[in-house]
């Protein structure tokens, strides 16, 4: 009997086992996981540069004292318009009338000079036109009266000379404006060192100056890809300078290139290069920081991807490809420069080919997928 039932126990086993193993055999393989693909396609990309600028007006005009003096008087709003001939600053004037003043006097002096000899020379002259005086006395009356009309045009000139001076006491804006915050206060000495030369600043912020350096490598790439343009091209190339401000926003006016320096600067290896840019709306002053963004080199059959379908390891940058039966395969790429969110892949894709975009830690070599197309332009909305 107790063999009977350790075989009976046997045999429940034996087919308890079997029906395991059976259920394991056909258990349903996991789903392919969903992931989003973008398909590769051939198109020109134009590769931009960017360059960090510093602003300036188109004009920055210093406004000194140009005579010595004690400041009597300030006739502006700091950080305000002027216009050009607007009453800046006024100095104290006294020292320089009295200098007019005295001028003058030598000057009226120096006339009534003139006046005697020029009598002289018209009471002599007939005289000697009948022998009735000599030659000598002649000759000295023609002397005097020369002497006296120099002298009269020597006073004459250091009165207007003292009247510039006088003029000097008045400072008036040289263009149309803005004006910065005065360096010199009322009763202050100005007009010497150490006391400030420099007044104040008047800019003329309409049109701004961004100027910015590049390297010699750079000048070359640039100079190549200009020199393979049409006149035409060439001319829109110059005039279509984009500016990146501070917070990352684009300027709304597009500039052109002014000049580029003559050399490079042999400690540097860089060369500076200048732009304008129209600021009607007075948004720019000088001294901002810019990114100035110049459009470069075009490449022709390009392939760009996200930037997030590239894994990158040690340097090594890898994409997952899927192919027709939906299989995905690790594949090296090379990648070139960055454009936007994308990458410029040099090597490694062709036209047409699919390429994971969302979904990486999904995707194993050599496992199956279920690929859909990724809409990108939902996904930069979302961004946005």
């Amino acid at each position: 009997m107790r063999i009977k039932t350790i075989g009976l126990i046997a045999c429940l086993s034996s087919l308890l086992l079997a029906c395991s193993q059976q259920q394991a055999t056909e258990a349903p393989a996991p789903p392919a996981p969903d992931i989003t693909v973008i398909e590769t396609k051939a198109q020109d990309v134009t590769l931009y540069m960017e360059f960090v600028g510093q602003t300036g007006g188109l004009k920055d005009i210093a406004i000194r004292a140009r005579v010595e003096g004690f400041m009597e008087g300030l006739h502006f709003q700091e950080g305000g318009d002027v216009k050009k001939g607007d009453l800046l600053y006024t100095l104290e004037s006294q020292p320089f009338e009295e200098k007019v003043a005295n001028r003058m006097s030598k000057v009226a002096e120096a006339d009534t000079l003139l006046t005697y000899a020029k009598n002289d020379l018209n009471r002599i002259k007939p005289l000697a036109e009948i022998n009735a005086v000599s030659q000598s006395d002649l000759d000295a009356a023609v002397a005097s009266h020369e002497a006296a009309t120099s002298s009269l045009e020597a006073a004459k000139a250091n009165l207007r000379a003292a009247k510039i001076e006088l003029g000097y006491t008045k400072i008036y804006s040289p263009i149309n404006g803005i004006i910065g915050k005065t360096k010199a206060k009322v009763g202050d000495f100005v007009g010497r060192d150490p006391n400030p030369v420099i007044l104040n600043t008047v800019s003329r912020v309409d049109t701004i100056l961004v100027t910015f350096f590049i390297t010699e490598t750079q000048y070359l790439s640039i100079a190549r890809a200009f020199a393979e343009l049409e006149p035409q091209e060439k001319e829109n190339r110059e005039s279509n300078m984009e500016l990146i401000l501070i917070d990352d926003s684009l300027y709304d006016h597009k500039g052109k290139a002014d000049f580029v320096d003559r050399e490079v600067d042999t400690t540097t290896g860089a060369m500076l290069v200048q732009a304008s840019f129209p600021n009607p709306e007075k948004l720019l002053r000088p001294g901002q920081f810019v990114r100035v963004k110049i459009e470069g080199q075009v490449i022709a059959d390009a392939i760009l991807i996200p930037q997030r379908s590239v894994m990158e390891l040690q340097g090594l940058h890898n994409v997952y490809v899927v192919d027709a039966s939906n299989k995905a395969e690790t594949r090296e790429i090379t990648v070139g420069a960055k454009v936007g969110s994308n990458w410029l892949i040099t090597e490694g894709l062709k036209p047409g080919e699919r390429v994971v975009y969302e979904g990486l830690q999904k995707v194993k070599d050599g496992a199956t997928v279920n690929p859909s197309a990724a809409d990108l332009n939902s996904t930069d909305q979302e961004k946005k």
